[in-house]
């Protein structure tokens, strides 16, 4: 698997340098600035829906009211039970509607949706200015709409504008937002990438601890998007004219200074070991001769591999490296033969990875007399020792 791995220490980092202010100061860490799927490319969800309106203000026994549902807005210290006391209403009902005990508590600002309606309850609403023009002025509903039809009961504030001109401050029926029911899997940001707002948003409509915990079963309001940014006109050219050319982007920021590499060059060989010529070169006695006809497939090196291993066909002979007597037959705990075999100047042999002994303890042999037939793991293990001591036997291989 390739791709870039964030470490744990550099996880660290980034939440240290995330807590810091402009001035590096330490600021606190809100995970609700932070997208744990990175999949928008920043530490925050994507800015692509607008902003959404704050969430209507509950009545004196914190409810809110919308044409389809009502919720109830917790206090410090609520619970389901404490909530349902307030308003009149069954405590396992409303806890069961939202996947709670009815005993636990909740954070103030917590959203609970309540499974029947409250009587005595006013209907949300939102302030919006409207201008004495009669023109709604308010940038969630768009610019160039009359002033809509406002209740007699709803309270109207006129003030003076910086123009000179008279303006009002008028409440209309808050629009009904939609329900999200999480289920398993879920996340705050996943919620709010899902219907296209902010996680700040999704947080605050419905009173999220800053972690962004959420539960399956729990029901949030989605919030209502406010005004969306402004579009760039689309350019229509008349029928039969040519289209502009558009600006490259090498107009606005030069190309990067690139030196490529045609493909077709000849990519030089990296510097390995020639085991052979190592071998050649170090034989300063070639006393004995390669036991097996192969290359090297692992070198000596003192305390880890006490000799070498050899590529061989399976089956293919393994011969006296040089002339001596078989000092001993044994085998591995797999049962594998093992071929010690002595030499002039306290020299012994070693060879391991072969079957079918065509030797006995005590033997005379020559150099090239058959010992056996390698394995068909095709791997033969030589050794040369001094006495007991281990050596390299590339510096005895002629």
């Amino acid at each position: 698997m390739t791709g870039f791995r964030l470490s744990a220490a550099g996880a660290l980092t980034l939440l240290a340098l995330a807590s810091c202010g402009p001035n590096g100061e330490y600021t606190g860490f809100d995970l609700r600035n932070f997208d744990p799927d990175l999949r928008t490319g920043g530490l925050k969800t994507s800015d692509a829906a607008a902003a959404a309106q704050p969430r209507p203000q509950p009545d004196q026994r914190g409810v809110i009211s919308y044409p389809g549902y009502q919720v109830a807005v917790a206090r410090q210290g609520d619970t389901i039970a404490s909530i349902a006391s307030r308003l009149g209403l069954n405590a396992g009902q409303v806890a069961q509607y939202n996947a709670l005990d009815a005993s636990s508590v909740l954070n103030a600002g917590a959203v609970v949706a309540l499974p029947t309606r409250v009587a005595g309850a006013a209907p949300a609403m939102v302030t919006v200015p409207v201008s004495s023009t009669g023109q709604v002025s308010d940038p969630f509903a768009g610019q160039g709409v009359r002033k809509p039809n406002v209740p007699t009961q709803e309270a109207a504030v006129t003030s003076k504008t910086l123009s000179g001109s008279t303006a009002k401050t008028v409440q209309q029926p808050a629009p009904q937002p939609k329900q999200h029911v999480v289920v398993s899997g879920e996340t705050g940001w996943s919620i709010a990438r899902k219907y296209g707002v902010t996680v700040n948003d999704l947080a605050s409509w419905n009173g999220l601890t800053p972690d962004m915990a959420v539960r399956p079963g729990q029901r949030l309001l989605i919030p209502v998007a406010g005004q969306a940014p402004a579009k760039t006109a689309e350019v229509v050219n008349a029928p039969g004219t040519a289209s502009p050319t558009p600006r490259p982007p090498s107009a606005a920021e030069p190309l990067p200074n690139e030196k490529t590499i045609p493909a077709a060059t000849k990519v030089a060989a990296p510097n390995a070991p020639d085991l052979g010529k190592t071998r050649t070169a170090a034989s300063g006695s070639g006393k004995f001769r390669m036991p097996a006809n192969g290359a090297i497939a692992r070198t000596y090196k003192k305390g880890t591999n006490e000799g070498i291993d050899i590529s061989a066909a399976p089956g293919s002979a393994v011969t006296a490296a040089g002339s001596g007597t078989v000092a001993a037959i044994t085998r591995d705990v797999d049962n594998v033969p093992i071929i010690v075999v002595r030499h002039d100047g306290n020299l012994m042999t070693v060879y391991a990875g072969l079957d079918n002994v065509a030797v006995n303890k005590g033997d005379k042999v020559s150099t090239g007399t058959t010992l056996g037939r390698a394995r068909n793991q095709g791997i033969v293990h030589f050794e040369v020792r001094d006495g007991f001591e281990s050596v390299d036997p590339e510096k005895y291989l002629n």
